[in-house]
């Protein structure tokens, strides 16, 4: 089962702003919705609160220290362990940890694949990043670039990262 990072993040590794994404981009939306399908998703208490409501089509998983701490329509872990635990109880090809900024750092030791939509815009004010990624431990295998339209405001560019063996 692999264990797999999906995030958005522009240049400068900014993914949030005040519990919000910094971007409309259908088509990240879309490849988020269509490779995340049917899979667990892992995510912090705040990335759920962000969302509001359960990903529907998927075993949503939301990491929060707080004991006594409910979401409807999802799993509640204490931590990322117990999250993995949860979610290869349930069989599937792929978990896919959603977010936000201090899961993706807890989980990249971890994970053996990265999609990334690599939106190419800066936000300097953003207050979530998605970083400490040691990108020469990964593999590049493959890059599809998307121009401005009239629905996707910025370019962008969807990856696909492996973790190199040995």
């Amino acid at each position: 089962m692999t264990i797999s990072i999906i995030v958005a993040a522009a240049e400068n590794n900014a993914i949030g702003k005040e519990g919000n994404l910094l971007w409309h981009l259908p088509n990240d939306m879309k490849f988020f919705k269509n490779t995340t399908w049917a899979m667990p998703v892992i995510m912090g208490r705040k990335t759920w609160e962000s969302l509001g409501k359960p990903l529907q089509g998927r075993a949503n998983i939301v990491i929060s220290r707080q004991p006594d701490w409910k979401a409807e329509g999802a799993e509640v872990c204490a931590n990322l362990f117990d999250a993995i635990e949860k979610a290869r109880q349930l069989h599937t090809k792929e978990i896919f940890v959603i977010g936000g900024g201090q899961i993706y750092k807890e989980s990249l030791t971890i994970a053996e694949r990265i999609y990334i939509t690599r939106v190419h815009a800066r936000y300097d004010d953003a207050d979530v990043f998605f970083d400490g990624v040691k990108w020469d431990e990964w593999q590049l295998v493959k890059a599809q670039d998307f121009a401005p339209d009239e629905k996707n405001k910025l370019p962008h560019t969807i990856e696909i990262w492996e973790r190199k063996q040995g």
